[in-house]
């Protein structure tokens, strides 16, 4: 919650920032006309290098947003695959052993499903991962000492366990891979760059508020979106679509 109102609150603040922009170059524009005595001077070339910057950087920043966010959904998908086949697995251990690792790893699975639901509570959320690190440990002993003996297991259930449990690290980089900082910095600092220059061109114009909010609404609601697309479980973005195979991988193994 407070990550969402901390987004809508800088969008809300970019806009306002890039109306202020448009005004301040306007009457930068018109003032140096009165001085001049002449047209505001034409200035495509800067224009055109400030907007073409603007526009690559909101294209970088919402493609590798996308492509972060569409890898953390494979992810995912993969977690599910590993945590299925692990248990499935469980099939080569002898009868009597099976039962209390099948509900170890149902108690693993509810585990990792509250870890991301009680996102963005982030105290919550270590203390699940605790508990997930807790359960491996758990499952990792309890298949040891069942295996020993039985080949087929040795060779086939541990490897799978290693492939459960190394998806969570590499999950959890995923979700804490990110853009430096200094790059949002940057784009919103170039938005409000390019809205003094916006104001500054239609200087000699009659004033146009569609063409001024609209300009301000895009820009701020691109980087609104890029913010949310960036941050998933944070705001209104979210995986849980993705989240469902492991509640159907849950539901199987009742």
């Amino acid at each position: 919650m407070y990550f969402t109102v901390l987004v809508v609150s800088l969008a809300v603040a970019l806009f306002l920032g890039l109306l202020a922009a448009q005004e301040i170059g306007r009457r930068l524009g018109v003032r140096h006309r009165q001085l001049a005595r002449m047209a505001v001077a034409e200035g495509g070339v800067v224009d055109g290098a400030v907007f073409a910057l603007l526009g690559l950087l909101i294209a970088f920043t919402f493609s590798g947003a996308a492509a972060r966010f569409e890898e953390r959904s494979k992810l995912t998908a993969e977690e599910a695959n590993d945590i299925g086949t692990a248990y499935l697995r469980l099939n080569l251990l002898p009868a009597d052993a099976q039962p209390d690792l099948r509900d170890t790893f149902r108690r693993y699975l509810d585990s990792r499903l509250a870890f991301y639901s009680v996102l963005p509570d982030i105290d919550r959320a270590k203390a699940e991962l605790a508990v997930s690190s807790k359960l491996q440990n758990e499952i990792w002993v309890k298949s040891i000492a069942a295996a020993t003996g039985s080949q087929p297991a040795t060779m086939l259930l541990l490897p799978s366990l290693n492939d459960m449990f190394d998806i969570v690290t590499t999950r959890t980089a995923a979700a804490l891979r990110h853009p430096p900082e200094i790059i949002f910095v940057m784009l919103c600092a170039l938005a409000l760059f390019g809205g003094v220059l916006a104001g500054y061109a239609v200087a000699g114009k009659e004033r146009s508020w569609v063409h001024t909010m609209l300009f301000a609404l895009t820009l701020s609601g691109a980087v609104y979106v890029i913010l949310d697309l960036e941050y998933p479980r944070l705001g209104f973005v979210r995986l849980d679509k993705a989240d469902r195979v492991l509640v159907e991988l849950r539901e199987s193994m009742n």
